[in-house]
């Protein structure tokens, strides 16, 4: 599971008030299209919306019974985490704030596709929305030696996934992978 309830706007963020949610995957820094179609989508179910942070710098050691998720840092940098938390839940207030959404922020650690996945099963998610990767040398390293958290989320669990695009397009005779 490992998540942290951080926040929200028209509801506790108890599960039970989530329950049915759209689940969006942000990333600090990342276009505003995953949050906007996440909103677009809850509105379109009467869904709530959970915008979420996997933080993988840190990894899950246990969970209690009543829930409650024991972390340990990868690195010895706690700030890290705890910066690109507020940076998603910024960007969330700035673009949700005036809308009649029950949404809130939350923070999971691990792996980003099997913490998305425990939460969608827990709170019994409609849909699940990320990005696309950015372009670039060092984001097709880091998708060779982790996955596509997307491809792995339609692997590992049977709820729908919309990937929203980010970025340019590559068109048609362009490389994908530049070497």
């Amino acid at each position: 599971m490992a998540e942290t309830a951080t926040g929200s706007h028209g509801a506790d963020a108890s599960d039970d008030a989530f329950h049915g949610a759209v689940i969006a995957g942000v990333i600090p820094g990342q276009s505003p299209r995953v949050m906007k179609e996440g909103a677009r989508y809850a509105k379109l179910f009467g869904a709530p919306l959970v915008i979420v942070h996997v933080d993988v710098t840190r990894f899950v050691t246990y969970e209690d019974p009543d829930g409650y998720v024991h972390s340990a840092p990868i690195d010895i940098d706690l700030s890290s985490g705890e910066t690109a938390l507020e940076d998603v839940r910024a960007s969330a207030s700035a673009l949700l704030e005036k809308s009649d959404l029950v949404w809130t922020v939350r923070q999971l650690v691990g792996d980003p596709a099997l913490a998305m996945k425990h939460l969608a099963e827990q709170l019994d998610a409609k849909l699940l929305v990320v990005g696309t990767r950015k372009r670039g040398i060092g984001e097709s390293i880091r998708e060779f030696f982790t996955g596509s958290v997307a491809a792995r989320l339609a692997h590992r669990q049977a709820r729908p996934i919309l990937v929203v695009p980010l970025g340019e397009p590559v068109s048609d005779d362009e490389e994908i992978w530049p070497a």
